[in-house]
């Protein structure tokens, strides 16, 4: 008996392309999709709140003193090294990372421009406003609710849909040209990572819970958001 042949335009198993690209494509157009204008007022307000906390929840992190998410570590090993606050640094470094949507054809909206200064402003107020806790009990406090505080930010920033911050657009872009999002984001904040490190930024436990923590975590917040 003669085998039965393929369907026409199936491929075996082993050569199916991942939907991996295609899928992270389809979530980054919903995520971008035009606001309606009955609901842009709320999602400014959702866009304020959203960038406040985050600037807030970056400066407890610091504050406990146990480790940064990379980007943040690049901060503060900017501030350590050439001075300035690392916020300062944080607002710098998003136009730098601005520069790299050009050649990608990435707009940004109001959302954009909002997350490069205000979340820089935030981080340095409050470094200025508190002193870092002496207790180990609570720099604990302050990281874990730094990072569960940051991943509700980045959910109501994000959710807002009025624009991605300077770094998820670039992560965004490059993905969305078929691209794995799951390695262009581990290799830029790896390579973050470590310039931050080299620069005297500090990295520890705080950096392997966000690490671990951050996706679990937007992976709710995002969606409700929206």
């Amino acid at each position: 008996m003669p085998r039965s042949q393929p369907l026409s335009g199936s491929c075996p198993p082993e050569r199916r392309p991942s939907a991996e690209p295609a899928a992270t494509l389809g979530a980054i157009r919903r995520l971008l999709a035009p606001v309606p204008p009955d609901r842009r007022l709320g999602r400014s307000v959702q866009l304020s709140a959203g960038l406040v906390l985050y600037g807030v929840t970056v400066a407890m992190m610091v504050l406990a003193g146990l480790g940064l998410a990379p980007w943040d570590v690049l901060h503060q090993g900017f501030s350590r090294t050439f001075g300035l606050g690392i916020g300062t640094w944080s607002v710098l470094a998003s136009f730098v990372v601005l520069l790299g949507w050009w050649p990608l054809r990435q707009r940004p909206g109001v959302g954009t421009v909002a997350n490069a200064v205000v979340v820089g402003i935030v981080i340095d107020l409050v470094l200025w406003l508190a002193d870092p806790p002496e207790a180990l009990w609570a720099r604990i406090a302050l990281l874990a609710g730094g990072v569960v505080g940051n991943g509700v930010a980045t959910g109501l920033y994000i959710g807002a849909g009025l624009g991605a911050g300077a770094r998820d657009g670039l992560s965004t872009a490059i993905a969305a040209r078929g691209h794995s999002m799951r390695v262009v984001r581990t290799g830029i904040e790896a390579a973050v990572l470590a310039a931050g490190v080299l620069l005297g930024g500090t990295a520890g436990v705080g950096t392997i819970l966000y690490a671990l923590a951050i996706g679990p975590i937007t992976h709710r917040t995002i969606p409700a958001g929206r």
